[in-house]
């Protein structure tokens, strides 16, 4: 297929577009390019892509695509917490109407990357895609509302299906450093805590970058009778974890570290487990290839090779908040996070140079 992958610079996306190069498909990226520099090793390999923010995609940008790959988003609860309004504007309704230009332009499948965080505080047994929601933040509640609203668009010629992706990990271009297992494993690969911002209790549903990626793939390839107007939960059920067992598996890993907590570390309200059974049974093709275990090793050793310093870390280069911050500290964004002309103007909606990604990934 011709597959438009909105997001395609971020940490996801910038791991999917090689991945479905070599499953045969031929991937177009569209992104706002505001991460760019913020890599963990070589800058990454430059694809197609439209530099657009998708509160702007209009038919005319997806025509001649036959499915999109919607990627893009403010990617975290801390930046819902900067600003909850545009989080909903740019998660929800942008993505809403993203999926009617993609309808429109004739596009037949639309994966949208939903999350696992739209279960929230769910109790102690696992849930699957048919549980209540129950969100903490306004990350979890923008993936509700564009399920919701994307899937009255489902008909006999438009598939939307929603990948509801457990907590990444792993080693990406564009890595991020403010997800739980990548974060921890660079505390300690940096200073030797394994520092914890919680007390260790909750419960996490865990997945490898590359499985999420290759769960996009099978989609892809899916009978339409398969996927068809469906959600999945992506990961497998052996990777619910607590959050003081990362923790374990990260000091057995990195010798001479130690698990330390942050001051004022408690219970997290995110606590909750996951079912995967109905992504194993309706996509057979779909086998999670890591553990965390492995993903643990494989974050230490290229975190070792590119010499990570616990500033780029936490900083703007590996922390999505912090970018944001940075940029908009620096006039190169405005508050509405649109990039700004060097004339100190907000750039024109209507020209291709403006972005794509529109924060996240």
């Amino acid at each position: 297929m011709r597959v438009l992958v909105t997001g395609s610079e971020g940490y996801i996306g910038s791991v999917l577009m090689p991945l479905l190069a070599s499953a045969g498909h031929d991937p177009v990226g569209l992104d706002t390019g505001l991460y760019r520099g913020c890599d963990l090793g070589e800058p990454q390999v430059e694809w197609p892509t439209i530099r657009r923010d998708i509160r702007d995609v209009t038919p005319a940008d997806i025509a001649g695509f036959e499915a999109v790959v919607h990627l893009a988003a403010l990617s975290n609860d801390p930046l819902g917490q900067l600003d909850a309004e545009r989080t909903y504007d740019v998660n929800y309704r942008a993505s809403v109407r993203l999926a009617n230009a993609a309808k429109a332009a004739g596009a037949t499948r639309f994966l949208f990357s939903s999350s696992c965080s739209l279960y929230g505080a769910a109790g102690e047994a696992p849930v699957d895609e048919t549980a209540a929601f129950n969100p903490v933040t306004a990350y979890g509640e923008s993936k509700i509302l564009t399920e919701r609203e994307v899937g009255k668009l489902a008909d006999d010629t438009f598939s939307p299906v929603y990948l509801r992706n457990a907590t990444a990990y792993g080693v990406s271009p564009r890595l991020r450093g403010d997800i739980v297992v990548n974060n921890l494993v660079g505390w300690a690969f940096c200073t030797g805590e394994v520092r914890l911002q919680s007390d260790g209790s909750p419960w996490r549903p865990l997945v490898h970058v590359r499985d999420i990626c290759q769960a996009f793939i099978e989609i892809l390839a899916a009978p339409r009778e398969a996927i068809h107007g469906e959600a999945f939960n992506v990961g497998r059920d052996e990777d619910n974890l607590q959050i003081r067992t990362i923790a374990e598996l990260i000091e057995r890993a990195l010798p001479g570290s130690r698990i330390t907590f942050a001051a004022g570390a408690s219970a997290d309200k995110r606590d909750y487990r996951v079912a995967f059974g109905k992504i194993r049974e309706r996509i057979p093709s779909f086998r999670p290839q890591w553990t965390v275990a492995d993903g643990v090793v494989e974050l230490a050793e290229a975190y070792r090779a590119t010499g990570l310093r616990l500033e780029d870390l936490t900083g703007p280069r590996f922390t999505r908040l912090a970018r944001i911050e940075e940029l908009l500290a620096s006039g190169t964004i405005d508050g509405d996070l649109r990039p700004i002309d060097t004339d100190g103007s907000s750039a024109d909606p209507d020209r291709r140079a403006v972005a794509a990604e529109t924060v996240g990934g």
